[in-house]
């Protein structure tokens, strides 16, 4: 096709937006879309398998010109464009419901979880086609004949759901699939119906009831069929984006999924009973286990937002998980406090400018300047000083977290880690309060990975938290020297925290250069002066010699001699706490002062 017809085809149908922006309402406001006019177009966009997607990141609309046209769909603006609009207004609308359709959809499709982004992309489709063919009377049974012509091999599952549009537009049997389906499929196709109707103004509900029906007809087309593909235009919906509230598993994915053929909800049979074939080919119920209790692990987390076509890296996963994890338990915002004044001091006049507040205007001053106002040319405001008070200024305690990350600990980056999350926890509520944080992640001597300093960049902070080596035990004495001892640079007051269990008490042995780590951590609180807390995994009444216990005469000798506070837990969820109320002792806001925790 020549340039100059792809150019009046692209000029077509951007005349045809506000018509398909109509469908929905005259109320619904999007950008212009981005009509590509070639393939090498449409792939810097994103664009590659399909003719048509969408970014819910910033509400675009991609549309590839050059394979519309070779589909023969240049006569169908309006039906594309409106279809695609549906996604943003509809379903799924933004990212974060999108994700949890794909999370509700992955449940329903064991060992296929893969095919999770087509199978809620059929189902949204197949909730906007039917509002836009019924509701605003546009030709969307037309652009399902164009695609599926030429077509031999659709596949059990495009033929499955070409018969639910049949079925939801009342046309006659074989408009859009000329093969004969099964007793079975007709069934099938019949729930897939109801389900749409059912379910039209609470899609998500409908999701994960629609993949269980279309799981065994998934089974039969191993890698999907083409034209299911061509139709994904919610791909790379994600791209750009990065939903919230995915960390917590929401109330849907606990229960049990009912199958549609025994939901008197689809079939409207309160008894439940269903025919013999339904009940070989329908499970009663679909185990929904989610590892962890309520909570996702980090590499569900990850495969949900890969899934929504979110473009993010491993590490950067994992960062956004344990941020939102975090969360509820940091401390609030801490309100900048001024030293108390004795008495206002006015301190002259100066102009009043447009946009500040007309509570500050002087107007006795304004007027004898000028007795002609005119806002911001004339407008005065007085000028008021402060005396000095005698309240002084809190200093934020900085914080250096040391946290264990030996074989018996797990990966942060694949499941859930309590320590990570306590880090998380400590070292954003520290942040937030003005400190800076220094943060080691660490195994073994030649093992540890630390931030560059004190610092108060969150990003470098939580990516450093999530680093792991699951080696063996021994703490890294070098890095504690580089910090305190060998350091030209003043130290504010800093507090040190350890997370870890008895494998702490390798901080006492000798260095490299045969310096004992007794005298490098004495020297360490003395130049930090903010104390230190060892958190440890221990065994109840580790220090009273009930029961055998190699390191105990170190833990005690640390907590007498050294003053170190010994905080022990029997489970690493308990971290969790910890970290809250140690944050908020420490850092909340109310405190007046800063200083070693108590």
């Amino acid at each position: 096709m020549s340039a100059r017809s792809l150019t009046q085809l692209r000029d077509r149908w951007a005349e045809a937006w506000p018509e398909a922006l109509a469908a929905w309402s005259r109320h619904v406001v999007l950008r212009a879309p981005r009509l590509c006019l070639d393939d090498r177009e449409a792939k810097q966009e994103g664009l590659t398998d399909s003719f048509a997607m969408i970014r819910l990141a910033d509400q675009s609309v991609v549309i590839n010109l050059a394979d519309i046209q070779r589909r023969g769909l240049d006569g169908y603006a309006t039906e594309i464009l409106a279809h695609e609009i549906g996604h943003h207004v509809l379903a799924p609308s933004n990212l974060t419901d999108h994700a949890r359709s794909l999370s509700r959809i992955r449940l329903a499709l064991p060992t296929l979880e893969a095919h999770a982004p087509m199978i809620a992309n059929l189902f949204t489709d197949l909730v906007i086609n039917d509002r836009l063919q019924r509701s605003a009377g546009l030709r969307l049974a037309e652009v399902f004949k164009k695609v599926n012509q030429g077509e031999k091999e659709t596949g059990a599952l495009w033929n499955l759901y070409l018969r639910t549009y049949e079925l939801l537009w009342s046309l006659e049997r074989g408009t859009l699939v000329e093969s004969a389906l099964s007793e079975q499929a007709e069934g099938d196709a019949w729930l897939a119906m109801r389900i749409v109707r059912h379910y039209a103004r609470n899609w998500l509900e409908g999701a994960a009831k629609f993949a269980m029906l279309m799981l065994p007809y998934l089974a039969k087309d191993a890698l999907g069929p083409s034209l299911a593909r061509a139709w994904h235009d919610t791909r790379a919906a994600g791209a750009g984006g990065q939903p919230a509230g995915l960390a917590e598993a929401d109330s849907g994915d606990s229960q049990p999924l009912v199958h549609p053929s025994r939901d008197p909800e689809i079939t409207g049979d309160s008894s439940g009973s269903v025919t013999p074939a339904e009940s070989k080919a329908a499970p009663a119920l679909a185990p929904r286990n989610m590892p962890g209790g309520q909570t996702r692990q980090p590499f569900e987390y990850g495969e949900i937002l890969r899934a929504a076509g979110v473009t993010l890296s491993d590490h950067d996963i994992a960062v956004a998980y344990y941020r939102e994890r975090a969360a509820p338990h940091l401390i609030r915002f801490p309100a900048r406090k001024r030293p108390a004044a004795l008495d206002p001091l006015p301190e002259g006049i100066e102009p009043w400018q447009m946009g500040e507040s007309f509570d500050t205007i002087d107007w006795l001053q304004t007027i004898l300047q000028s007795p002609r106002i005119v806002p911001g040319m004339t407008t005065v405001q007085r000028v008021w000083g402060l005396s000095q008070g005698a309240e002084p200024a809190s200093v934020p305690l900085n914080l250096d977290v040391f946290i264990d990350s030996s074989g018996s600990m797990p990966n942060p980056q694949q499941f859930m880690s309590f320590p990570t999350l306590a880090g998380a926890i400590l070292c954003l509520s520290a942040l937030r309060a003005g400190a800076s944080v220094k943060v080691t992640v660490w195994s073994g001597k030649h093992e540890a990975t630390s931030t560059p300093g004190f610092v108060r960049d969150t990003d470098l902070v939580m990516r450093t938290l999530i680093s792991y080596y699951g080696g063996a035990t021994q703490f890294p004495l070098p890095v504690l020297r580089e910090t305190y001892l060998e350091s030209q640079r003043p130290i504010p007051p800093t507090h040190l925290l350890f997370i870890s269990d008895d494998g702490v008490t390798t901080l006492f042995d000798r260095d490299e250069r045969g310096n004992s780590g007794w005298d490098l951590f004495r020297a360490a609180l003395a130049k930090a002066t903010g104390g230190a807390t060892f958190v440890l995994n221990l065994m109840k009444e580790w220090d009273t010699g009930n029961f055998p216990f190699a390191n105990r005469e170190t833990l005690i000798r640390a907590r007498d001699e050294l003053d170190v506070s010994i905080y022990r837990i029997d489970d690493w969820e308990e971290l969790v706490k910890f970290a809250r109320e140690f944050a908020k002792r420490v850092y909340e806001p109310a405190r007046s002062s800063a200083g070693a925790p108590a």
